[in-house]
């Protein structure tokens, strides 16, 4: 077995409840290389009143180069990771942590098996996302007469084609608490439900927040919104090998 590997789906959540912690979940080398570089400045340099707390994983994986990867937007919450092509349709990815690479396997399994295209977002901190909105919310409310300033996850995904899918290694409630400024239909997975001890691949399957719920979420929401015929659902279900008559991970 891998251990506890679902007890921990809460820990970012109670992170966001302190006011001057700055929490993140990265995936790869780069996004934590930029991370620890802005704490080293705000904590030592700029002598602010914060702390970080990142969660990291020990699975082994390839590491993408930096090279033009926007420094400010990691720290800032969201970034865009990759495109693929599809001409039937698509969608917006968002994971982070251990479920961003099984986000980027979903949108090679929407292209090459039903023709869906994707943009995939490395979410590296839903909680600074939302801390920003928050902060912009109250200084427009302040200021009605001067122009409002569009939250960052706000700027991402406006103007982009197809729903949003998201899927962490958390309870829904980490990414769901940016819903209210998200432009789009928002489906969010997560890892709701009692702490277990399983291999990995089991585990994502049982929380339903693998590659393959997450293809069939975008679908569904694709089909939701009437750019998909709703059998493609169905077919998605019985080719993956998804069991509608699982446990509810949430009362298991």
């Amino acid at each position: 077995g891998e251990g506890l590997q679902h007890q921990d789906g809460h820990s970012l959540i109670q992170a966001s409840t302190i006011p001057n912690c700055r929490s993140y979940d990265p995936t790869y080398a780069h996004e934590v290389a930029v991370i620890l570089q802005d704490g080293l400045k705000r904590m030592f340099s700029d002598k602010e009143n914060c702390f970080y707390y990142l969660t990291v994983m020990n699975e082994n994986y390839e590491h993408p180069a930096l090279e033009s990867v926007p420094t400010d937007d990691i720290v800032k919450g969201m970034y865009l990771l990759n495109e693929t092509q599809g001409d039937k349709g698509r969608v917006q990815l968002l994971g982070s942590g251990t479920i961003l690479r099984e986000v980027e396997a979903a949108a090679e399994l929407l292209a090459n098996d039903w023709g869906i295209g994707a943009d995939i977002w490395s979410v590296t901190s839903f909680n600074e996302l939302r801390r920003e909105a928050l902060l912009l919310e109250r200084e427009g409310f302040l200021n009605p007469d001067a122009e409002a300033n569009k939250p960052h996850v706000t700027k991402c995904l406006e103007g982009r084609d197809g729903p949003v899918i998201a899927s962490t290694d958390y309870m829904k409630l980490y990414a769901d608490q940016v819903r209210a400024w998200v432009p789009s239909e928002y489906t969010v997975l997560g890892t709701d439900g009692f702490g277990r001890s399983d291999t990995r691949e089991k585990l994502r399957y049982f929380f339903e927040v693998d590659r393959y719920f997450v293809t069939v979420a975008a679908l569904r929401a694709l089909a939701d919104r009437g750019e998909l015929d709703r059998k493609h659902v169905g077919e998605a279900l019985k080719k993956y090998g998804i069991d509608a008559s699982k446990p509810n991970p949430l009362t298991s």
